[in-house]
């Protein structure tokens, strides 16, 4: 199911009382972290259901949150519920690639659309419900993540978006500045570089990038990695007809950003469309919740991305 140019179906926005379920669909979860989180959302009037595998470990591969089956299960399952509202990852890290391809897509096609939350390695699956399931998707901080749990602006931004997704349509930073110039108007897709550049190809992920809005962040990767992976999304055609880009955080990748940002400059800025820089989305310590799916206009000498409209209904 390719995404309309109009963008997704939207969920509906949450409310006090409402009952969440926490998944883990790729790294494993530090107890700890998950309590605080859990905390943050039951302050806000939700009533918490954490998935039987959210603390598991896999058996023989520890970077890994259980079993591939039992990851993919948990998710299944809080999505097959008609009692959870929202689906909110705990963590990224590495594993949601492995567990895609075990969840029963007409199923989860055959219930009404809900919130899903998450963001690195979750990239892997917010294109997958973009392309299977055709809902609007918040690239957001996660509930056992440090921003989440140590950052109130982090957490207040999430939950505007979930409560009150009025306030969520307009995305700025005071180190956002244009990489190039310009406005562009397109649907709001991407997340972590690394996911993307990775999921190129697969079944579950987009064919290309044309038309949209591509938000893109990263962390822990040297610069010449960041430069091969846009390299190779570019000589794949996948780039190919974007509309413009937004550029989040890129946390941990160098001591010196300007390493980064000229990079970007070198292999986005012969695309011919507005790049914005440090948007303010993604690994940093401070993070914005982005909607995906949706149909905005970035102005890269504004520093903006502004929605046509609210992520929830």
């Amino acid at each position: 199911m390719s995404a309309p140019v109009e963008g997704l179906v939207r969920p509906h926005r949450l409310r006090a009382g409402d009952r969440v379920a926490v998944v883990a669909p790729s790294g494993p979860v530090v107890a700890e972290r998950l309590a605080a989180g859990r905390e943050i959302l039951e302050s806000w009037g939700l009533r918490v259901e954490v998935a039987p595998h959210v603390l598991d470990t896999h058996p023989r591969l520890g970077y890994l949150a259980g079993s591939d089956h039992d990851r993919a299960a948990d998710l299944q399952r809080a999505w097959l519920d008609p009692s959870i509202s929202a689906v909110l990852c705990a963590r990224g890290g590495y594993g949601a690639q492995r567990m895609i391809d075990l969840l029963d897509w007409p199923a989860m096609r055959g219930v009404p659309p809900k919130v899903f939350a998450g963001f690195s390695d979750i990239t892997a699956l917010h294109e997958a419900f973009a392309e299977e399931l055709g809902i609007v998707t918040l690239h957001a901080p996660m509930v056992a993540s440090s921003a989440f749990i140590e950052d109130g602006v982090t957490a207040d931004g999430l939950r505007r978006a979930l409560f009150e997704p009025e306030r969520a349509t307009v995305l700025s930073a005071p180190s956002a500045r244009p990489v190039a110039s310009g406005r562009a108007i397109g649907v709001t897709i991407g997340g972590c570089l690394a996911l993307l550049a990775d999921g190129r190809g697969a079944a579950s992920t987009r064919p290309s990038a044309a038309g949209t809005l591509l938000m893109l962040e990263d962390v822990g990767e040297e610069t010449y990695q960041l430069d091969r992976m846009l390299t190779s999304l570019s000589r794949s055609g996948w780039l190919a007809g974007v509309a413009g880009i937004a550029l989040g955080s890129w946390h941990e990748c160098t001591p010196d950003l300007e390493a980064v940002r000229l990079v970007m400059e070198d292999r986005l800025g012969d695309l011919g469309v507005p790049v914005l820089w440090e948007l303010g989305f993604g690994h940093g310590p401070r993070s914005l919740t982005v909607p995906l799916g949706l149909p905005a206009e970035l102005d890269a000498d504004a520093g903006t991305v502004t929605y046509a409209m609210p992520p929830l209904v």
